[in-house]
């Protein structure tokens, strides 16, 4: 129990920075104006149901992708790690708010227009909490798990559907409590929290593009 523990914890370390359900509570808030409490909740439900799908499809079916299109592990790190760096330059140096965003203001006017519309899978589950950094980092991890890590054979069936099963807890538990986090932590909190979230992105993003040019240098060494 304790390799399971472990195993759950450290997924959950890998996936919460990234998915950084804060960042989708502001976005829920300011989408869902005009909604009735119930239709909220129901919202965050489905977001939560939609990210369990994406990530264990991810998990499961992402290598099976990767070996359609040619895609080799040390592409894939270094690529995730571009994209996770990205969003986390975007979040350490915002340009605006999410609240003023354009596209989010034209969602906005469409949802005050058609209340019982579904915002659930774009843009609050894809790709704002599992979007392609999150998904990145499913694949590589289920890519080099069973080589690298040395939990027991249960341990590793068993954490990644558990792990993916409470980040989507956890981000159904944030939703449903929207404007009770927003209220106690103000605006300023919330910047403040997604900066911070934005540098260990930066950090996770870098150390996957180093990781990605080790094994190149790995898999084809220099000859002398």
């Amino acid at each position: 129990m304790l390799e399971l523990f472990k195993a759950v914890g450290m997924g959950l370390a890998m996936l919460l920075p990234l998915a950084n359900p804060l960042t989708t509570v502001a976005l829920l808030l300011a989408l869902s104006k005009g909604m009735s409490a119930k239709e909220r909740n129901r919202q965050a439900l489905l977001t939560s149901c939609y990210v369990f799908a994406i990530m264990a499809v991810a998990f499961y079916a992402g290598q099976a992708v990767m070996g359609v299109f040619g895609i080799s592990i040390s592409g894939l790190r270094i690529a995730g790690g571009m994209i996770v760096g990205y969003i986390g330059f975007r979040m350490l140096f915002p340009q605006d708010n999410a609240q003023n965003a354009p596209e989010v203001e034209s969602r906005t006017e469409e949802l005050r227009q058609h209340s019982k519309q579904d915002i659930a899978f774009i843009p609050l589950a894809m790709p704002s909490t599992a979007g392609p950094g999150t998904i990145a980092l499913i694949i590589s991890t289920a890519a080099v798990m069973h080589d690298e890590v040395s939990f027991a054979p249960w341990v590793m069936w068993t954490a990644p559907v558990l792990t993916f099963f409470l980040a989507s807890l956890i981000l159904l538990l944030c939703l449903r409590s929207a404007g009770t986090i927003i209220r106690l932590l103000g605006q300023s909190g919330v910047e403040a929290f997604s900066r911070l979230m934005g540098f260990l992105l930066v950090c996770l993003g870098v150390q996957f593009v180093i990781n990605g040019i080790l094994d190149i240098i790995e898999d084809y060494p220099l000859v002398n």
